[in-house]
Formats: structure tokens, sequence, C-alpha cells
């Protein structure tokens, strides 16, 4: 689980309908069967030569565990930006310095639920980044990795959509990064 700097637990950003912060909520009670709305991102890594990183979950993740998804996702700590909570999942989950971060989606909102009855529910900005630098994975975070062309792991998402995190396959139709 991870933890803050003086050793309590995360907080998630809770939102209004609006998209408006509300409140706080431990990061812990804010995937259940009735989640509130709160603020969360994704990010797509892509490397020098264009291929996208696909990461599979952890087993021991709440949320779909072991399914293949984007190259890591978040939730910013109440009063944290953005960008830096993109640059932190990514040191933390991946052992990547990004080196480029763009912002794809900024409206992108989902609800989804897994087979377990957890509810994500969440607003969630979209980005695409940079890294020049080979993965390592945090293992409580990321079973397995691959470097895939992005119109191979276009066809994939389209072939097999229940083998893959349904925030990626709705991502994945917005965004120009798998558009053949």
């Amino acid at each position: 689980m991870d933890r803050t700097m003086n050793g309590l637990e995360d907080e998630v950003v809770l939102l209004d309908e609006s998209g408006t912060p509300i409140g706080r909520a431990p990061k812990s009670a804010a995937h259940g069967p009735s989640t509130e709305l709160h603020l969360a991102f994704s990010c797509h890594v892509v490397n020098p030569i264009g291929e996208v990183l696909v990461t599979r979950r952890a087993v021991t993740k709440q949320t779909w565990p072991g399914v293949w998804t984007n190259s890591f996702c978040g939730h910013p700590r109440p009063a944290e930006p953005l960008l830096h909570a993109v640059r932190r999942r990514a040191d933390h989950e991946l052992g990547l310095e990004l080196t480029g971060i763009d912002l794809a989606l900024p409206l992108f909102r989902y609800r989804a639920t897994d087979a377990a009855g957890i509810v994500e529910n969440e607003v969630c900005p979209v980005y695409v980044a940079t890294a020049s630098a080979e993965p390592d994975p945090n293992p409580r975070e990321v079973a397995e990795y691959r470097w895939v062309r992005p119109e191979q792991f276009a066809a994939a998402i389209r072939a097999t959509p229940w083998a893959f995190s349904p925030w990626l396959v709705l991502q994945a139709e917005e965004l120009e990064l798998f558009r053949a």
C-alpha cells in the first residue's frame, strides 16, 4: 500500500458531478461497491521508436488484478499537481523518468465494475508520455510488461476487449495514438 512520508495512508480527491473537488477520502476506501466520484489519471508511455508500453496489473491489486492495461494509472494526492502525480507514479510503478508528458484526453471520465464488484468511478485525465529507459517494474504494482506497436495494441484491444481494463478500452477508442 502506498504511504505518505508521515506514515499515513494516501488520500484521493473526491469530486462532485461537475468535477469540482469537494473533499478527500482514504485511497483504500475510494474503491468499493459504492465508490464516490474521485480524481485519477492514466498515462500511456511511448519509447523513442514509437512503441507503447502495456502492463499487466499485479494480481494483488484491489481492482482489476492481473488485467492488461495502459502503462500506469494513479491518483493525485490532495493539493498535488497532476503532473507531479504522473511523475511520482511513473517512478513508483515502473522506475521510469518521463522526458515528455502531454495531456491527450483532459475530460476522460468512466465508471466500471470488476468481477469482484469493485467500482471505479473516476474523472481521469489521460496523458501520453515519453521514456527512453527500460522499465524496472514494482512487483506490487506490475506483474509484467511489453512494448508493442500502437496498431498491434489497438487490434488486440478491438479483438479481445475483455482481456484489458475497461478504462484502456475506452481510452483506445478516443486516443489518436491508437488510430491507424
